[in-house]
C-alpha cells in the first residue's frame, strides 16, 4: 500500500490497523482513535473493525497463556474467534474495556495478518524516497 492509500483510510481504520500490528487487546484501540471517533458507539466501531476483518487484514483472537522455551510465563494471541461470533462479541461494550484484575487471558486481541502487513508497511521504494 502506498502512503497515499494509507492516508485514504479513515482514522478509525488506521487505529485498528495500528493496534493489530502492536498485537494489542481491543480496549487499546481507544488510545489510537481520534477524538471524534472516541465518542462513537461500540456497535459503529465494531462495523469498522469487521470490514477490516472481512478484507483479511486483521484477525480477532483471544489472549492465551504462553510459556517460553526457558520456562518464562507470558501471554500470546490464542484461538481465532470465528467470524460468525464477532458481531455479537464486538457489540458488547464490556469487550471494549480493560479486564479487571491482573489477568488478560481471554480478552479479545487484534492480530495483523500477512495481508494486513502489506497495508501497514511501506514498500522498499517508498522507504527510499
Amino acid at each position: 500500500m502506498s502512503k497515499h492509500e494509507w492516508e485514504a483510510l479513515t482514522d478509525s481504520e488506521r487505529a485498528f490497523l495500528i493496534n493489530s500490528y502492536e498485537i494489542d487487546i481491543l480496549p487499546g484501540v481507544w488510545g489510537d482513535l481520534g477524538e471524534d471517533d472516541q465518542s462513537l458507539p461500540v456497535d459503529e466501531l465494531a462495523q469498522v473493525l469487521l470490514r477490516l476483518v472481512d478484507r483479511g487484514w486483521i484477525e480477532v483472537r483471544r489472549i492465551a497463556p504462553w510459556t517460553s522455551p526457558t520456562g518464562e510465563e507470558g501471554l500470546q494471541p490464542g484461538e481465532l474467534v470465528p467470524r460468525e461470533r464477532l458481531q455479537v462479541l464486538l457489540c458488547d461494550a464490556a469487550n471494549w474495556e480493560y479486564p479487571e484484575g491482573d489477568s488478560w487471558i481471554g480478552a479479545l486481541t487484534l492480530v495483523e495478518t500477512a495481508e494486513g502487513k502489506k497495508v501497514t508497511r511501506m514498500s522498499p521504494e517508498e522507504m527510499a524516497e
